[in-house]
C-alpha cells in the first residue's frame, strides 16, 4: 500500500483514496481491512504530493468532534493535503457488528448533517458548541487547526435527492453520486435546484464520480482482466453476489482499451463531471492497469 502511494505520488495522479469500512464489501470476509484514517496518517507521512482522501468516511462510526481534531491533525502532518470525504453510511452489516445500532436514512443523513456543522466550526474558529438532536459538544477545542485555510474540503457523498443533495448544496466544496451519464444529469440537476433553494453557488461545487476501472490495450486484453476478476472474486464471495458484481464490473462505463475510455471521460466531462476517482481492483497485484491509464488516459485529458 505504501509503495502503490509513492508510485501515484510520482505521477500525474491527483489525490489518492481509501475506503471507510470496517469489513469487506459487498460482503463480509476475514480479509484484511485497514482502518480508514489510520491509513490517513500513513500516507500523509510518506507522500509529498498527492491529496489523501476518504470515499467516504462514515459520520456515524466517530464523534464528530473527535473526527474532526484526526482530520486536522492529519492535515499538519501532510502539509495540508487532507480531503474530508463525508456521508451518512449505508453497510448495516458493520454497523451492528460494531454495536452502532442502524439507525433510519433520516437519522443517519441528520446526524451527517449536524457533524459537518460542528467539523466546520472546529477547523475554521478552533472552537464547537452545537445542542443537536444527534450531537452535543460545549466549547470544544480544537487545536491544531488545518493548515488549509477554511478547514479541510468537504466531499458530501451520496445521491439522495431530498436531503443528502441538500446537505451537499449547503456545505461541501465537492459532491460523488452515480456517474452513469442518465443519473449524474438527473443528480446535478437536482443539487442545482438545492443550490438555488438554499442560496449557495451551484457552479462552485465540484461534481465527481467513482469508477472501477478494467482498462486493457485490446479487447481481448479487457477479456481477459474480466475473467481475471471474476476468478479473483470466486472464493470470497456467494454464487449470487459473485454473478452480481462480475456484472457491476464488465458493464462499467471506464472498461475498455484507452481509446474507449478517453472517449467515455470526456462525454462525461461535457455533463459536468471534472474529477474522477479510478479504482484497479488488480493493483495490489499487478500495477499494469494503473501505468497504462497513467500514460495512454490522463494526458488526454489534460487538454482543458
Amino acid at each position: 500500500m505504501r509503495d502503490l502511494a509513492l508510485a501515484a505520488d510520482a505521477g500525474p495522479f491527483e489525490s489518492i483514496w481509501v475506503y471507510d469500512h470496517f469489513h469487506t464489501t459487498p460482503v463480509p470476509t476475514d480479509e484484511a481491512t485497514h482502518e480508514a484514517w489510520t491509513l490517513m496518517a500513513a500516507f500523509a507521512a510518506v507522500t509529498e504530493r498527492v491529496r489523501l482522501g476518504q470515499m467516504c468516511t462514515c459520520m456515524g462510526y466517530r464523534n464528530p468532534a473527535y473526527l474532526a481534531k484526526v482530520a486536522a491533525s492529519i492535515d499538519v502532518i501532510s502539509g495540508g493535503r487532507v480531503e474530508m470525504g463525508i456521508g451518512g453510511g449505508w453497510y448495516e452489516h458493520e454497523w451492528r457488528a460494531y454495536g452502532y445500532g442502524f439507525p433510519s436514512a433520516g437519522e443517519r443523513l441528520g446526524m451527517l448533517d449536524e457533524g459537518v456543522q460542528i467539523m466546520r466550526q472546529l477547523w475554521s474558529t478552533g472552537t464547537a458548541t452545537l445542542d443537536g438532536t444527534y450531537y452535543q459538544v460545549d466549547g470544544a477545542i480544537g487545536q491544531p487547526r488545518p493548515l488549509q485555510e477554511g478547514g479541510l474540503p468537504l466531499w458530501i457523498a451520496g445521491g439522495g435527492e431530498k436531503k443528502t443533495l441538500r446537505i451537499a448544496a449547503k456545505y461541501a466544496q465537492y459532491t460523488n453520486f452515480d456517474a452513469t451519464p442518465e443519473a449524474f444529469a438527473h443528480k446535478s440537476a437536482i443539487l442545482a435546484q438545492h443550490c438555488k433553494d438554499v442560496g449557495t453557488d451551484f457552479d462552485a461545487i465540484t461534481r465527481s464520480g467513482n469508477f472501477n476501472v478494467i482498462i486493457g490495450e485490446t479487447e481481448q486484453d479487457v477479456a481477459d482482466k474480466l475473467a481475471w476478476v471474476r476468478t479473483h472474486l470466486e472464493p470470497l464471495l456467494p454464487a449470487a453476489e459473485l454473478e452480481r458484481v462480475s456484472a457491476q464490473y464488465a458493464s462499467g462505463p471506464l472498461v475498455g482499451t484507452p481509446e474507449q475510455i478517453v472517449e467515455r471521460l470526456r462525454h462525461s466531462r461535457t455533463l459536468g463531471l471534472t474529477y474522477a476517482i479510478t479504482y484497479f481492483l488488480d493493483a495490489a497485484y499487478d500495477r499494469g492497469s494503473i501505468d497504462l491509464f497513467a500514460k495512454r488516459v490522463i494526458p488526454e485529458l489534460l487538454d482543458v
